[in-house]
């Protein structure tokens, strides 16, 4: 049985989801692994250190049943910075910042509005319903400097202009939620949030 199939059947057999499969130099075997999506409706899930024990002494026996040859495994959650790769991820992360990199670059779609050249965006990811056709998606972000705690804003100031980005699944390399650690409630009241649910 090859690897892929071994881990997915193991990961799935204990109700996670499997993230990704991960061969390092030095025989280092990483699989990352998250708790299935329930929908808006239900609180979000995280994996803890106990299902990332239990499902490595399973996927130890059974690559070891299999011959597959490895020298460490380690098995984790995504992180704060976890990557987004299939449609049921976009759809589960909608309304997070997310860093998203482009296999090309804008070139002239980007109409002199940001350099043509750009790959990497980072914004909060939207989806887009379009009539007769599959729902699209975007990142919306502003350019502004970040406002610093205890720092003043003019409320004369015209707010800062939004762009957005549309983008297919496809055009994309890489996509990941924004690793952005919020310390509210520690000495930053009034500062902006921009990161948070």
């Amino acid at each position: 049985m090859a690897l892929q199939e071994i881990v997915e059947q193991t990961v799935a057999g204990f109700g996670y989801d499997l993230v990704g499969i991960e061969r390092s130099a030095g025989g280092l075997l990483r699989v990352t692994i998250d708790m299935p999506w329930q929908g808006l409706s239900q609180p979000e899930q995280f994996v803890n250190v106990e299902d990332c024990e239990k499902v490595t002494r399973q996927l130890q026996f059974a690559l070891e049943v299999d011959g597959v040859e490895y020298k460490r495994l380690e098995v984790s959650s995504p992180g704060i910075d976890r990557p987004l790769r299939q449609a049921r991820d976009f759809e589960r992360f909608t309304g997070h910042v997310i860093d998203i990199t482009l296999k090309a670059p804008m070139g002239a779609a980007a109409g002199g509005q940001m350099n043509a050249n750009r790959k990497k965006f980072r914004g909060t990811l939207e989806r887009v319903d379009r009539v007769g056709a599959a729902p699209g998606w975007q990142i919306v972000w502003t350019d502004a400097p970040e406002v610093k705690p205890g720092q003043r804003v003019s409320k004369k100031r015209p707010p800062p202009p939004v762009q957005a980005l549309g983008f297919e699944l496809d055009e994309l390399r890489e996509a990941r939620l924004a690793p952005i650690v919020s310390f509210k409630g520690r000495g930053t009241a009034g500062a902006s949030d921009l990161g948070s649910d």
